[in-house]
């Protein structure tokens, strides 16, 4: 291919950019819960999240990806025209990118793979035409904007009342939490492994039975709980903390569960979601290569790398701006609420994996964070803000689609495609 090495470059850049968004956007969905109800820092969060983000990226990133991501289109539909590919590909990662330097800047968690979907129907709908693109999967996207954020809600509106139930309501809060939060750290441990398998180790080509699946899944969860009892059973009250707050040391119980949440969540993250950046740069390299336009492309070494620092240094540079708007703007947080939001995403994102259904994890989290705030009441929770995410996730198709023509054109006119 005449330009095969500009291209290659071009893809590297502008993936690197697309991963450096998803880490300054993203990854606010792993950390923001545990930042936001002070169990960590955002120091702490950044230094857990690039361990455990860049290693979900590399070790369980994929071998293999779908050219086209989310199959929103046809990939027979431009075979006769591999450049048309090319062009489309360094237009949607570019333009994804910008989308969420902008989203990023302002604070807004919007969605890196609705942000990429829209740009690949923005270049499919000028560069091939509109009968190329599956508008029954544009269709589920839009449909999951209601749905997920509603169950992840539902559900972490459901944990919070059992923990303020069983534990805060009580009379010794502090015994209760050292008797019911082990079984909160199987259930913890359990969604986490299940989310772990079904997301990121599938990439990897291990794929395990639903019975192998579910049966690690409850090994790792009983192991968690056995030595998240030993500790816990450790823990002394602080009386001169507790006049001041009556669940000061029942918190730092939920503290040390949070940790472990936030650090399976980054790596089921980092596994799933680099795919936004590298499934692209796979296609264009494969194709600027071989000149053929295939549905699946090998993910060479470097690429997943590229992927995984660009995810880390977009968490280090910008990532406090989204972490500070869902930790702390939506409602207020506290270890225990910000664990059942967790928790909830978690279930959500498991659920959704099992049926198929297309799934946001920056929408599943702010959902558990608003059902966390409705447990406390419509006043707990901060409506303006609330109303400023809803309009991102409205505008990020618009956006990407938008971005996405434009460079488009630009990159046809440059190379006289």
């Amino acid at each position: 291919m005449e330009y095969e090495l500009t291209y290659i470059i071009l893809a590297a850049v502008f993936g690197g950019f697309m991963a450096w968004g998803i880490g300054a956007n993203d990854v606010a969905n792993a950390m923001a819960t545990s930042v936001g109800s002070k169990a960590i820092t955002i120091k702490q969060a950044i230094i857990i999240a690039a361990i455990f983000e860049f290693a979900g990226a590399v070790l369980a990133g994929g071998e293999v990806t779908s050219t086209i991501r989310k199959g929103i289109i046809d990939s027979s539909s431009v075979e006769g025209n591999p450049e048309l590919l090319i062009f489309g590909m360094l237009a949607s990662l570019l333009a994804a990118g910008c989308w969420l330097l902008l989203a990023s800047k302002r604070g807004w968690p919007v969605s890196t793979t609705h942000s990429i979907v829209g740009a690949v129907v923005g270049f499919a709908a000028v560069g091939i035409g509109t009968e190329a693109i599956k508008w029954g999967k544009v269709g589920d996207i839009v449909l999951s904007w209601v749905i997920t954020p509603m169950i992840a809600g539902f559900i972490a509106f459901l944990i919070f009342q059992t923990v303020h139930h069983l534990i805060l309501k009580q009379e010794d809060p502090l015994a209760k939490a050292k008797r019911y939060v082990p079984v909160y750290m199987f259930l913890t441990a359990f969604v986490l492994t299940l989310v772990t398998i079904k997301k990121g180790l599938k990439h990897v080509g291990l794929d395990l039975s639903d019975v192998q699946a579910y049966s690690y899944a409850a090994l790792s969860g009983v192991v968690v709980a056995l030595i998240g009892a030993f500790f816990i059973s450790k823990i002394k009250g602080d009386k001169k903390k507790e006049k001041e707050f009556h669940f000061y040391t029942v918190e730092r119980v939920f503290a040390v569960l949070m940790v472990i949440t936030a650090s399976g969540l980054a790596f089921a993250h980092g596994s799933n979601d680099v795919a936004n950046a590298v499934g692209p740069v796979a296609a264009i390299v494969s194709t600027a290569h071989t000149g053929i336009v295939s549905a699946k492309a090998g993910v060479e070494v470097w690429i997943l790398l590229l992927g995984g620092i660009g995810i880390v240094i977009g968490l280090a540079t910008f990532g406090v701006r989204v972490i500070r708007t869902v930790g702390q703007k939506i409602t207020h947080l506290t270890p225990s609420r910000g664990f059942a939001a967790e928790l909830a995403a978690s279930t959500t994102i498991v659920v959704a994996s099992g049926t198929g259904m297309p799934i946001s994890t920056t929408q599943t989290l702010v959902g558990a964070v608003l059902g966390v705030g409705m447990a406390r009441g419509i006043s707990a929770i901060d409506l303006k803000v609330v109303r400023n995410i809803f309009a991102s996730w409205v505008v990020t198709i618009p956006a990407g689609a938008t971005l996405s023509i434009i460079f488009f054109f630009i990159l046809k006119a440059i190379f006289g495609g």
